[in-house]
């Protein structure tokens, strides 16, 4: 095949995808923003602080998750709860609490190490700022309200959906961190304000029994 030849075919192919692309037909990608994506039932997008079905804060101020975050981009400074007036269920609860969006890289290591399911990741990624400090969220942002609805720096930002803000705890509806399917449905975790407690993620097939299996692994 010689270089002209080769020239054709390769353009060839790019006039197929253009035409195709102008007349919609087999088009592949998706009118961002007009279509958002389906999510994954795990993603790791924006953050957000739960509270108990009481409204009561589940964060108490540990700084476990700024201690496990890779980017050091979590800022936690707990305190005593007020006798009369508790925040949290402990002893202290998360007086302040911020993120450096502009640091994080969604790791999710945050999630795993809080002992009380109180941050979690939600679908929502847009996130855009016009200067850096609009990429601190303080718990003003990050906290959900007493009736479980999340907050957005941005209430009038239109190309985030801020429905995804409220798809959260994905993470803690899985079956288990090993994926052991005996582990399916399990719930092992608290309710949330205004969503009570999450229904477990589904979606392992029929499995064969892992315990048979393991202990033929042993006799082997």
């Amino acid at each position: 095949m010689g270089p002209v030849e080769a020239f054709i075919r390769g353009m060839a192919v790019t006039g197929r995808q253009f035409i195709a692309t102008i007349t919609g037909k087999g088009l592949v990608t998706t009118r961002y923003p007009k279509v958002m994506r389906e999510k994954p039932q795990r993603f790791h997008g924006r953050h957000v602080l739960n509270r108990y079905e009481d409204g009561m804060e589940k964060c108490i101020g540990c700084e476990l998750c700024a201690g496990a975050c890779p980017a050091r981009c979590i800022y936690v400074r707990g305190a005593d709860n007020p006798a009369d007036d508790p925040v949290s269920p402990g002893e202290r609860y998360g007086f302040v609490y911020e993120i450096n969006m502009l640091r994080c890289i969604f790791c999710g290591l945050c999630v795993e190490a809080c002992p009380t399911e109180a941050i979690t990741h939600t679908q929502l990624f847009e996130m855009s700022t016009t200067n850096r400090s609009d990429a601190i969220y303080t718990k003003t942002e990050l906290l959900v309200d007493g009736d479980g609805q999340p907050n957005h720096m941005f209430d009038t930002d239109r190309f985030a959906d801020l429905g995804e803000l409220a798809k959260a705890d994905g993470w803690m509806r899985a079956t288990s961190s090993q994926g052991r399917a005996a582990y399916e449905g399990q719930v092992a975790w608290s309710g949330s304000a205004g969503v009570g407690v999450r229904p477990p993620e589904r979606g392992q097939s029929e499995l064969p029994d892992e315990s048979a299996a393991d202990s033929e692994g042993d006799d082997g």
